[in-house]
């Protein structure tokens, strides 16, 4: 008996109730419960399963009462009940056990001022859902219930109303209710609708909907409205952005939708309107699988009319594009990338905002399938590339192009070798292997050429060690196939004139090559002690390296790669008949060149902090300095190359120093042009500048303020399949870079100088800075500034400002190109939260209106 009764109220589980009056805490307990049950009698309609599965927890400040005859609880005075996800605090809450039912609402108080106000008013909280009210009544069973007077708070969002009614454990019917997106005491925007209904976490739907800002109406009502409140992708129409071009009309453009079709993919189509007659469509599909492949199609057609057609400068035009990636991890050792890219010469022109979209004239597509094989130490690659010049009007194409590639190895080492010490000189001779097969597709001016080859390449090489040297000698085998060669011959001209021609011919070709060569090179080190000013020591890295090459002149005679003809004189003339194929032809000057090197390194280190014990000494890097020159004995004249000397260095992570600069051995003429004589035997010194560059750099910040944290703490990570279409799914043409106001200021500036001097008497130079700026002017106003300066010619290039306000549940934003053939502006005010960014008001001029 006793036990039928508990399972009504618990389904056999205990019940605690405590009681918290002033600082004592009373526990009912069940023997005295269970007393009293024992003597009450059963009806038959209790002998039912109670829906009630778990502990109930109850607790007040004032008194609680159960009654165990009439199964109800009563709590006053700042009472919870905690049942699994539910949990409800209010001023009083009565609870029937018989039915479920729970009924909750505030206390009244007098006071002198206000008269009467509810205190300890009811708060459910559910799930991740808070609601608010005056009066909550609530059904454990169904999960229905009703609010008056009620609110509910979300991530980022709101809604209330004078009466909520819970339908089900996701829908709620409110009457005059609201939504908004602005977390402040009295919102600054908000949406009122007389009808309101929720579904939990997917979406908000009102019936003719009013707009509120600063409590003013919006006279213009929403006959039907529908905001997301689902976490992360949701399906939805793009709405249409308006602007005015002179020669192409008003338009609507970017109008559309967005499909967010799984986990994995999602789709926009967009589309665009003008006036004069012109229209535009595209598309943007993304894909992603972790781990596994990745990528997006990208397409565009539009129709470009500009002015009437009447009028002089009337045009008509149709330009399209086209865009494919695809990544792939077929397995460990196998992947497949694909980046494709056509597209017509004005579609950014006319179709885009974007400095370097608007200003690229070289279209790149590429393709490439890699294999690895790991038991033979060998790969395997097939590629296809091809690119388009809009400046020059000229097409290559690379297809295919199959290269195999085995790495080093060594094939006269002992496999019962186990150390490099232990090892015979000819152990360390080491092979590898590169062969290509490739043919190339040319098109100028409607005349396609395709040239096609092998290429075979096999060296063999070794590193022995000899004291404190390491000696690297190496020979190199080169091989190619063509199918083509060229003849020297005349033809008649268009005025009957004969004329000397390149003629292709058919033919199989072999061309084989060699070279040798041999370096060595060691390093020297030189330490300085100083154990002062925080400064443990200071040291000098010095590898100085020298090397021989050898390749002979492929042109002679006694090779036999090189033709004769008869020109018009009757002179024979020697010429290369594989000057047009694509792995080249053969070295045509002897070389035995010897070339040196010498690499510098400067750095400091460090003493560790006597009062720290977690210190650590660092390593400090203060400058690289290489020097390089080289001697030809076998060239005819100029044996002596250049001498190259670059540098860089960084202090501490603010400023980087780099800078590169030649000098010539050699005289000059009067007009400048280099002479096979050197400047000390003309008194004129031993080296002369020939370039020159300096290049400086850096990039600063102030500290993140405190308490702007982007993420806000106990957020949910997104999944990474989300992550992979936060841009790359729709978004507006103008997107600019989002503003990070924890940033008080950053400062990026570089300049460079630059001097060619290779004819002494014309010097060209350039002398340019960059800077970019951001600073913030108050807590909520941001400036961006970009640009160029040519200090030579004195010109600004390419200068942008960028201005962004916080306005809490808005966002302003102006952008302003003030010079330049793509000069123009952008003022914008929109909603902050992303379900509402197209609730805006634009204003835009130049390169920004009309572009679409």
């Amino acid at each position: 008996m006793i036990k039928k009764i508990l399972h009504i109220t618990i389904l056999l589980l205990s019940i605690s109730v405590s009681a918290q009056v002033d600082s004592l805490n009373i526990t009912v307990p069940l023997d005295s419960i269970s007393a009293v049950a024992d003597s009450l009698a059963l009806s038959d309609s209790l002998k039912k399963k109670d829906d009630i599965d778990a502990v109930v927890f109850a607790s007040s400040s004032d008194s609680l009462q159960f009654s165990v005859k009439e199964k109800k609880m009563y709590i006053y005075g700042e009472g919870n009940i905690k049942y699994k996800d539910t949990d409800l605090s209010s001023g009083e809450i009565k609870i029937d056990f018989n039915t479920n039912d729970l009924e909750a609402k505030g206390l009244t108080e007098i006071t002198d001022s206000a008269g009467k106000q509810l205190i300890q008013t009811p708060k459910l909280s559910e799930a991740s859902e808070l609601y608010e009210g005056s009066e909550i009544k609530y059904n454990f069973k169904t999960r229905r219930g009703f609010i008056s007077l009620a609110k509910n708070k979300g991530e980022g969002k709101s809604y209330g109303g004078t009466k909520v009614k819970k339908v089900d454990a996701d829908s709620y019917f409110v009457e005059d209710g609201i939504y908004t997106t602005c977390d402040a005491e009295n919102p600054h925007t908000h949406f009122a609708a007389k009808r309101m209904k929720v579904i939990n976490k997917e979406q908000i739907i009102v019936q003719w909907g009013i707009m509120y800002i600063a409590g003013v109406p919006i006279p213009i009502p929403i006959p039907f409205g529908v905001f997301p409140t689902k976490k992360g992708r949701h399906s939805g129409i793009i709405p249409p952005g308006y602007s005015v071009s002179g020669t192409r009309g008003q338009s609507f453009s970017n109008f559309g939708y967005y499909w967010a079709m799984n986990d994995y993919m999602d789709l926009a189509l967009n589309a665009d309107y003008y006036t004069q007659g012109g229209w535009g469509f595209r598309s943007n599909f993304n894909y992603k699988k972790r781990y596994s492949f990745s990528g997006y199609f990208r397409g565009g057609y539009s129709k470009d009319i500009a002015n009437e057609e009447q009028d002089d400068d009337y045009s008509e035009r149709t330009n399209w594009n086209f865009q494919l990636r695809h990544n792939q991890t077929i397995d460990p050792t196998s992947r497949l990338d694909v980046d494709l890219q056509y597209r017509t010469s004005d579609y950014f022109r006319k179709n885009s905002a974007n400095y370097n979209d608007i200003l690229d004239q070289l279209v790149t597509s590429n393709a490439t399938y890699s294999k690895r094989f790991e038991d033979l130490g060998a790969s395997l690659t097939l590629s296809y590339r091809r690119s388009e010049d809009f400046g020059r009007e000229t097409v290559s194409e690379t297809l295919p192009s199959l290269s195999f590639n085995k790495s080093q190895f060594y094939p006269f080492k002992s496999k019962s070798t186990t150390s490099r010490a232990d090892q015979k000189w000819y152990e360390q001779i080491g092979m590898n292997y590169n062969g290509k097969f490739q043919n190339n597709r040319n098109k100028k001016d409607g005349d396609l050429k395709i040239r096609g080859g092998i290429n075979h390449d096999l060296s063999m090489n070794a590193s022995p060690k000899l004291g404190y040297f390491n000696i690297s000698p190496s020979v190199s085998y080169n091989e190619k196939w063509y199918n083509k060669k060229v003849k020297m011959d005349y033809i008649e001209g268009s005025e009957g004139q004969d004329s000397l021609a390149a003629i292709d011919v058919h033919e199989l070709n072999f061309l084989r090559t060699f070279r040798f060569s041999l370096a060595a090179s060691t390093k020297l080190y030189g330490m300085m002690q100083t154990d002062a000013l925080g400064i443990e020591a200071f040291r000098h890295t010095i590898t100085p390296s020298i090397s021989y090459n050898y390749s002979p002149d492929f042109s002679k005679d006694e090779w036999g790669y090189y033709e004769t003809y008869i020109d018009s004189t009757g002179q024979e003339v020697s010429f290369d008949p594989y000057q047009k194929e694509i792995f080249s032809s053969v070295p045509s000057n002897e070389q035995q060149s010897v070339n040196f090197s010498v690499g510098n390194v400067f750095e400091m280190k460090t003493l560790k902090d006597p009062t720290d014990t977690t210190s650590q000494a660092q390593k400090i890097e203060l400058l690289k300095l290489n020097l390089s020159t080289g001697y030809n004995f076998a060239a005819k004249e100029f044996k002596q190359s250049d001498l190259a000397l670059n540098f860089s260095t960084k202090i501490g992570e603010l400023l980087n120093i780099s800078g590169n600069s030649s000098y010539s051995f050699y005289d000059y003429d009067s007009t400048g042009r280099k002479v096979n004589e050197y400047l000390k035997d003309a008194n004129k010194g031993l080296l002369r500048n020939t370039n020159f560059s300096f290049n400086l750099s850096t990039s600063i910040s102030g500290e993140k303020l405190k308490g702007k944290d982007d993420k806000k703490e106990g957020s949910e990570e997104e999944s990474d399949e989300f992550n992979t279409f936060k841009k790359t799914q729709y978004e507006s043409i103008y997107k600019e870079e989002e503003p990070d106001f924890s940033i008080p200021w950053d400062l990026s500036l570089s300049y460079r100088y630059s001097m060619n001097k290779s004819n002494p008497l014309q010097h060209n130079k350039g002398n340019a800075l960059r800077l970019t700026l951001g600073l913030n002017l108050t807590e909520n106003w941001k400036i961006r500034m970009s640009g160029g300066y040519d200090i030579k010619r004195k010109d600004v290039t390419a200068p942008n400002i960028t201005i962004n306000r916080d306005l809490h549940c808005w966002e302003l934003s102006f952008n302003w190109k003030p010079l330049g053939t793509y000069r123009g502006f952008r003022f914008e005010i929109r909603m902050k939260a992303p379900e509402l960014r197209d609730v805006k008001v634009t204003k835009s001029g130049g390169l920004y209106s009309g572009i679409r």
